[in-house]
């Protein structure tokens, strides 16, 4: 898997991202089936005044947010609570998932509220950034249902406890 991984924010170096990333990523492709060889994807780790810009610009919302993710291709379900569709390598068989953005003050704050460890918190993020890229989402009841299951169940085998509890 090549995860390419840009430190906007100097305060990200004390977490072991690159480690975290993949896997993350990895543990969710592992249990989607997928074969995370030739995967790619990139995570910019940022401030809130960044990812404050860019939820603006993308979702008209000017404010900071924990996570954002930008899929290379749509892949959502047509129907509530159906799996999106697989992604496909290309023809020299790459799959590109596309890019993550998080945020470190929002996710320190998060993490701090929740009584978790800041780690634990940005693997949540990760795990869900990454299956946000896979085409999942969490407007539609079911689809919530869905991908909050994955996350806890894809957790749980790394150890990390159930963040919708």
């Amino acid at each position: 898997m090549l995860c390419d991984i840009t430190l906007d924010d100097p305060r990200w170096s004390a977490l072991n991202l690159d480690r975290l990333v993949a896997m993350a990523a990895g543990a969710v492709l592992a249990r989607l089936g997928i074969d995370s060889e030739e995967t790619e994807l990139s995570v910019l780790a940022c401030d809130d005044s960044r990812i404050a810009s860019l939820n603006a610009e993308f979702r008209g919302k000017p404010s900071p947010t924990n996570v954002l993710s930008w899929p290379a291709e749509m892949r959502a379900a047509e129907r509530d609570g159906d799996l999106p569709e697989p992604p496909e390598a290309d023809p020299f068989g790459c799959l590109e998932l596309g890019d993550i953005a998080i945020a470190f003050e929002t996710c320190s704050r998060e993490a701090e509220e929740a009584g978790k460890t800041l780690e634990a918190h940005t693997t949540h993020l990760l795990v869900h950034g990454v299956l946000h890229l896979l085409g999942f989402d969490h407007v539609r009841d079911r689809d919530a249902t869905l991908m909050e299951g994955l996350e806890t169940e894809i957790l749980g085998k790394m150890g990390i406890e159930d963040p919708y509890w």
